[in-house]
């Protein structure tokens, strides 16, 4: 006779990790679980996004230039009333607004954490239905306590962070968060609305057979990069090869995919973008730490994308981020051409 394993809630998990240090005061756990109320919110709009009046343009264009859609505002207004009303918060960075946000209550003043996050990843999917997804990160503030905090708090390096995850709504809905302990995936389930721990101690495998690029862009791409892609497409039966080449165009879909089942994510600079289109502080430095959390590795293609100093909010890199073997081998063919163009 089968038992049914006992559900481990999202808050039952946190508090589990808190007790393995004596010195925790629980408001890392509190962030995480305020994180997850928003996203709980923007979930149930966007299962209902195609019967309501909230999919589509809503007629402005966010910091990048980009237009936003209506509910990217929502889910971005979502993270920061939840987040504002938190007493562990001392304020926000998201990437549809200009600049940061300090809280300046009297109880997020003394909040030791900021949190950065891409509110709605992926928005133009969502008129198709195809996955979209929300990204997070916490550091713990740099700035004094009892005053409001900083730009510097939220222009600190990847290797600073806490913690990071992301949430995809999909065909189910899922919470993946890492720290310095470890990746664990949460999926929600709808009858008690309580995420609860489905993919423990993930790992990202050493190798796959899936690259995830926007391979129409490639005639923009250097020598090193379609170099890569020839060598990704070729038959090679013994190594496994082609791979499959699989892109739905948004970052929390492609690299939630290529965590489970091994493969690397590219967005090189290329001759339109030579800095990248990918923001650092909310998308790269993200899912650098939770890939590496889970044994894989990312990089600009010189520096290891945690390394990397921001100098500014919206600042973008190139990634190639994923499975470690994958990463490396890609990294061979940027250099070996960077190597041939500088003796040329």
């Amino acid at each position: 006779m089968s038992t049914s394993r006992k559900l481990i809630t999202l808050d039952e998990f946190t508090i589990q990790q808190t007790r393995e240090f004596p010195k925790a005061t629980g408001e890392l756990s509190a962030l995480l679980r305020d994180i997850s109320l928003a996203c709980k919110l923007i979930n149930k709009q966007v299962n209902k996004a195609g019967l309501v009046d909230i999919i589509g343009k809503f007629g402005a264009t966010n910091v990048q230039g980009e237009e936003q859609m209506k509910l990217d505002i929502y889910s971005d207004e979502m993270l920061i009333n939840v987040l504002r009303n938190s007493n562990d918060c001392a304020g926000i960075a998201s990437e549809e607004n200009d600049d940061f946000i300090a809280f300046d209550d009297e109880y997020s003043i003394n909040s030791k954490y900021v949190v950065l996050f891409d509110p709605l990843d992926g928005s133009s999917n969502i008129d198709v239905n195809a996955s979209i997804g929300t990204i997070f990160s916490i550091y713990r503030r740099v700035s004094p306590l009892g005053a409001p905090c900083t730009k510097e708090d939220f222009l600190q390096p990847g290797n600073k962070l806490m913690a990071a995850g992301y949430v995809i709504y999909g065909s189910s809905t899922m919470l993946v968060y890492a720290t310095r302990l470890g990746v664990n995936g949460f999926t929600l389930e709808p009858s008690i609305g309580e995420f609860c721990l489905s993919h423990p101690n993930m790992v990202c495998k050493e190798s796959g057979n899936i690259y995830s690029i926007n391979q129409g862009n490639s005639r923009h791409y250097d020598d090193g990069m379609v170099a890569y892609l020839d060598y990704c497409m070729e038959i090679n039966k013994e190594e496994g090869r082609p791979y499959s080449h699989r892109y739905i165009g948004s970052m929390v879909a492609d690299l939630h995919r290529n965590l489970i089942k091994g493969g690397i994510f590219i967005y090189p600079g290329d001759k339109k973008n030579p800095k990248g289109k990918l923001r650092l502080q909310y998308e790269c430095n993200p899912f650098a730490f939770i890939i590496e959390a889970a044994g894989g590795m990312s990089t600009d293609g010189t520096v290891r994308t945690l390394d990397i100093q921001p100098v500014e909010l919206h600042q973008r890199v190139p990634v190639y981020v994923g499975s470690k073997k994958m990463v490396e081998k890609a990294m061979e063919y940027v250099a070996k051409h960077q190597d041939v163009s500088a003796i040329s």
